[in-house]
Parts: structure tokens; sequence; C-alpha cells
């Protein structure tokens, strides 16, 4: 009978908890977790361990926390592992000397449905994009990011109402199975290894900054809609509103109101509706935050605030 595989876990936020948790309770011999270093958070700033971290401690398995994966310390840390295979859930770009070192080599849990949105924000941009369906994928890591061969990939709708937070939620647990029946089949040794298609012109999921993510009114009330909604709940899109920076978490089509506007005109009763102009439509705000306030619904805030025209 063969040894069991000795399996080096390599992830950091909540997304990849349930993953590495997969592989626990299914008696994977998980011998360590790769994951970053406890970072400072809070209003204290203190330094606080990864999601990944403080499941791999209740579970007793070691956790190494590298500044720098190219370090010779680190690296000779992970050959003394003598791991068969290393799964990458949510980490950081390995380099070759960290994910060619295994000899049943290094995948990847990727959400989305390889080649397409190759990146980092790869929920983000469907959603953003007015895609209907997406899912997750498992490949074996190689030099060019994203891009090596498929082992496996499961589809899953995106409904109208998605948000970046509730389809995160569904692949998160979709890709549990996912990263599971890869390891079952590697374990025995048959599994497909299918080079990703060539595309003319791949869609992309490009990391998102602050000034990526302003509103442009200027564009359709439907492409709006998605942009805010493939940014919800985090990092937010933002506009400015009396003055401040805005983040709309949740928009509507107005689709009754016959009044014309210029794009990024706003309007309101002040008591139960705040209309924004996109180039096409008007857009009703159901939830909003102003800098230095809470989330909550635009009545709520209208009840506390009058906003100027």
């Amino acid at each position: 009978m063969a040894a069991p595989l000795r399996i080096i876990f390599m992830g950091t936020p909540d997304f990849a908890v349930p993953s590495l948790r997969g592989l626990v309770e299914h008696k994977y011999q998980v011998v360590a977790v790769i994951t970053a270093p406890d970072r400072p958070s809070g209003r204290g700033l203190k330094l606080t361990p990864s999601p990944v971290k403080q499941y791999a401690v209740e579970q007793g398995i070691p956790v190494l926390q590298p500044e720098k994966l190219k370090e010779t310390a680190f690296l000779e840390q992970l050959r003394d592992l003598r791991a068969d295979l290393q799964v990458v859930v949510a980490f950081r770009m390995l380099p070759e000397a960290v994910w060619a070192m295994p000899p049943r080599g290094t995948f990847n849990l990727h959400a989305s449905l390889l080649p397409q949105y190759r990146g980092a924000a790869p929920i983000n941009w469907a959603i953003i994009n007015g895609e209907t369906e997406t899912g997750v994928t498992t490949f074996f890591i190689e030099k060019e990011i994203d891009t090596g061969k498929i082992i496996f990939q499961e589809k899953e709708p995106i409904y109208h109402d998605d948000t970046a937070g509730t389809l995160y939620e569904r692949l998160m647990h979709q890709g549990v199975d996912l990263v599971v029946r890869t390891v079952e089949a590697i374990a025995g040794g048959s599994y497909p290894q299918e080079p990703q298609p060539e595309l003319t012109e791949p869609k992309l999921a490009p990391k998102l900054f602050k000034e990526t993510c302003e509103i442009d009114w200027n564009r359709p009330a439907d492409d709006i809609r998605n942009f805010i909604r493939g940014l919800a709940p985090y990092p937010a899109a933002w506009t400015q509103l009396n003055g401040s920076t805005c983040k709309l978490f949740n928009v509507q089509r107005v689709e009754e109101d016959p009044t014309d506007g210029q794009p990024g005109d706003y309007r309101t009763d002040n008591r139960k509706y705040l209309y924004f102009r996109a180039a096409d439509a008007w857009l009703s705000v159901e939830e909003l935050q102003l800098e230095g306030k809470r989330r909550m619904s635009t009545g709520e805030l209208l009840r506390g605030m009058k906003i100027e025209p």
C-alpha cells in the first residue's frame, strides 16, 4: 500500500480556510501550512494571525510565515518537510523554487473558469462585466500566472442580484469539493492535465485599487449596477455626495421616472429616496455609506441628515 501523500497547504484569507478544513476532515496528511505573517489590525494595531493560521493552530498543524519566499532559510525548511504535493488557495505568487519542489507538483484553486479572468480579482470582474456564469478551476502552477494545465473545473451561475460577497461565499464552498477531488485524483495517480485554450482576447481580472472603484456616471445604468454589485461589499464602488466620498452597495434602475438629467446628477426628497443619473436612466440608491459613517439604507441616512441638491 502506498504511503499517504505529504501535503503542504498555502493560503491566507478566510476563502482558503474551508479548503484546508476539507483536507483535514478527509484525513489527508497536511504536514505544514504556509501563510502570511501576522499583520497589525484594529484600533490598537494588534498583530493578528491570518484566518488560515488560526485554523491551522487549532488543528495542531505546523505553520510557516515567511516574509520572502526566496529566502534560503525558508526554502530549506520547505525541503525538509518532504512534501509530495502543495495545494495553494488564495495565496501570493510563488517563485519556481517553491512550486517546482514537490514531486507531485503544486496546484492552485482559482475562482473562475480559466483561461477567463486570470488575475487577482476574478469574482469581482465577472460580475462587473455582467457575466451570468463563472466557476472554480484547479490547475498546476507554471511560470506564467494562472496559465498552467487544468485539472478540474466546476461551473456556477451568477444571479441577477448577486454581489461579489454572495458569489464569494458560494465559490468558497464549491472550491472545497474541487480541492478534495483534485487531491484524491492525484493520490490515485489518474487525473487530467488539459492545456488552457489560447484566447485572442481573454477577459482579465487585475487587482482593484481605490481609483478603479470610482463610478463613471457616463456609463449605462445596467453597467453601473453591475459595477456596484461587483465591488460590494468590498472594496466598494464610490462617488461624491455632499462634498465627501460615498460608497454605494445596492442600486436599482428607476423605471418610471420621466425627468431628464445629466450623468452624475442626483436628486432626493430628503425623506425616502436618493437617485443618481446614469447615461440612460436614473438609479435608486438602496444602501450606502458616507465617509465616517456606518453602512445603512437610504431611508436611515435621510432621517439623520439633509443632502444638498
